[in-house]
């Protein structure tokens, strides 16, 4: 796959220099559970450059399309947060096979238990954690009008929520009580909606950022980006399953919510802590409910992988951490 794969973009790229541009070293870095992603090296006459592709197999199960998921890492880059910059974008799948775009690689640590283990080493856990909430400000500063082409732009975002909960509840293949519960407590105690809203990367978490030595170097994967409360992005990353056993630092096993939330004020940021709890545990059911939906589309064979069967084993998982944040405090 990566032989044919390296000579059909390198193809694509002379044609697109307009100049012979030769890939190089073409490694797929992990194929997630949507999106192929490999790290290469294109070589021209002059240079060397390390870049990053990214392609969704098929255009059909693509969350965001390509030139929208560049265009708001392009506005996220303006506005000081840290991402790979986006060099080129294709939404011809005859190219590679689906819809791509190419990125500047940048070196780090991506995978959960490597990043723990060098903040650990390196004492560095808080600092991300401090970086994290600074971009996160730096993106609910842009002004959403600039990204209207993005999913929610004029919509509520506590709506369009629980409309997604109750869709997923819906499909389930099988009933879930502690889910049905919770869903109803989030109809119950729903905010009003927020007076502000922002674009949200909606996955800013452990996994989905590249940390080195010096901390966070680059946000990775915006293709769940949209317009909505910028309190989702708070909570998201302090959901149990992102902080990989490190439980006693809920925000990604790195460090505590104070850190990161005195981070996100103090870069503009208006925390609210009861949007921030409620969103924990919207957050929670609805990836509940997504991962029993994951499962499935391979048991339908809509889409049939190792990685949405996986899925459905962690569903019970994330139904024992609704219970954690429902039980009185």
């Amino acid at each position: 796959m990566t032989a044919e794969l390296a000579t059909r973009l390198s193809s694509w790229l002379s044609d697109h220099e307009h100049r012979q541009v030769e890939v190089r070293d073409l490694t797929l870095a992990s194929a997630g559970a949507r999106r192929v992603n490999a790290l290469f090296q294109a070589v021209t006459a002059d240079r060397a450059e390390s870049l990053a592709l990214t392609m969704i197999p098929s255009a059909a199960i693509q969350i965001l399309d390509v030139r929208s998921e560049a265009d708001v890492r392009i506005l996220a880059e303006q506005a000081g947060v840290p991402v790979p910059r986006v060099h080129y974008v294709c939404d011809d799948e005859a190219v590679l096979g689906g819809p791509f775009f190419i990125s500047s690689a940048i070196a780090g640590e991506t995978v959960p238990r490597r990043v723990l283990r060098l903040a650990e080493t390196r004492g560095i856990g808080e600092q991300v954690v401090a970086q994290l909430g600074r971009a996160m400000a730096d993106l609910h500063r842009i002004d959403p009008a600039l990204a209207s082409r993005l999913p929610g732009f004029g919509a509520n975002p506590i709506e369009v929520a629980l409309g997604v909960v109750e869709g997923l509840l819906a499909r389930l293949l099988e009933p879930s009580p502690t889910l049905s519960f919770a869903a109803r407590w989030l109809e119950r105690h729903a905010p009003a909606a927020p007076a502000h809203v922002s674009i949200v990367h909606t996955d800013m978490r452990t996994g989905n950022v590249i940390v080195g030595d010096e901390g966070l170097r680059a946000v990775l994967d915006w293709e769940g980006a949209r317009i909505g409360d910028p309190m989702e992005d708070t909570a998201w990353p302090c959901q149990r399953m992102w902080r990989f056993r490190e439980d006693a630092r809920t925000v990604g096993g790195l460090a505590g919510v104070d850190v990161l939330r005195d981070a996100y004020a103090h870069a503009g940021g208006a925390w609210d802590e009861e949007r921030f709890r409620w969103w924990r545990v919207l957050g929670t059911v609805r990836w509940g409910l997504s991962l029993a939906g994951q499962a499935a589309s391979h048991l339908d064979g809509s889409f049939p992988s190792i990685v949405m069967a996986a899925s459905g084993r962690r569903v019970a998982e994330l139904e024992y951490d609704t219970l954690l944040l429902l039980r009185p405090r």
